[in-house]
């Protein structure tokens, strides 16, 4: 397989597990999936920092059982690791956080919409710096990426919920998503993609440990069943999905990788149509064929 399409091949693969983790937080948040028994219910504050937290234990005895013949560093050296932590602490942390945030107080639509104007940020910082050129086929893809966003979640009356704090947080996550597109793809151009995302998962729980530090989370007395789902939610929201698409980018640029996961709309819908029996729409279908046109177009750019 060429390194470009493995590129777009392992993003999809990550957009998959988004897709269905957005569809499970929400069942979380609403007390359909998880009902409180006992403790304290789960907020987007402790989804976040536990599914970041728990990879980074996870995935550190992993990697160093798996380094240890080869005597192979865990982190990336000097400037690359401060730039993998920040990464990890205000990229990604941020954006989970923002992204949970947002859905809680309006809706998955609204939520998935505000977080996808990023292919936006990301050119346009792209381009600022002369990293990139303004070309026709790259606005027009990213265009039609962030439209067919819009109408793949079903914008209509009824979908969209202005709440002011979850607009805001849904723009916060969008800039959180541009900043670490953009910087560790730029990492991962020399730097070893499972150093930088072990690196990254660490500035992700240091920064949790500031702001919700654990015995916070012990005190909150979760039951077995709700740390069961955290660890299972921790392994196929970040440890999988975020193992495609470090992956992704060091095959493709910030701007094709972000048009590119513009595609978990389009499998949270093909879940829902799947799984429980949910009716696609028309203007869904057209949101479909924009997304995978905006890909297509951006990648013949």
């Amino acid at each position: 397989m060429r390194h470009g399409a493995r590129g777009y091949f392992y993003i999809a693969a990550a957009c998959l597990c988004w897709g269905l983790a957005a569809a499970l937080a929400q069942a979380v948040f609403k007390g359909k999936l998880l009902p409180r028994s006992g403790g304290e219910a789960i907020s987007p504050l402790v989804l976040s920092q536990t599914r970041t937290s728990i990879t980074f234990l996870l995935l550190l005895p992993m990697l160093a059982v798996a380094r240890a013949p080869r005597r192979s560093a865990l982190f990336p050296a000097g400037k690359a690791l401060i730039v993998s932590l920040l990464v990890g602490a205000f990229g990604i942390s941020a954006s989970n956080f923002f992204y949970y945030f947002s859905i809680q107080k309006t809706t998955v639509a609204t939520g998935i919409i505000l977080q996808y104007l990023c292919p936006i940020w990301v050119l346009a910082y792209l381009v600022a710096r002369s990293l990139q050129q303004a070309t026709a086929s790259r606005i027009v893809g990213v265009l039609l990426a962030v439209t067919g966003c819009a109408l793949a979640v079903g914008i209509g009356p009824g979908t969209l919920r202005y709440n002011a704090a979850g607009v805001a947080a849904g723009l916060a996550a969008s800039f959180a998503f541009a900043f670490y597109n953009i910087a560790a793809q730029r990492l991962l151009i020399t730097a070893d993609r499972w150093s930088v995302f072990l690196a990254a998962m660490a500035g992700a729980t240091v920064f949790w440990t500031f702001v919700n530090p654990p015995w916070k989370l012990v005190s909150a007395h979760f039951p077995a069943a709700q740390w069961e789902f955290l660890i299972a939610f921790a392994v196929f929201s970040v440890l999988v999905p975020y193992s495609f698409y470090f992956a992704g980018l060091k095959h493709l640029d910030a701007t094709r990788a972000v048009v590119t996961a513009c595609l978990e709309p389009v499998f949270a819908i093909a879940l829902a149509t799947f799984t429980v029996g949910e009716a696609i729409t028309a203007v869904q279908a057209a949101g479909v064929a924009c997304v995978l046109a905006g890909t297509i177009v951006v990648q013949r750019s």
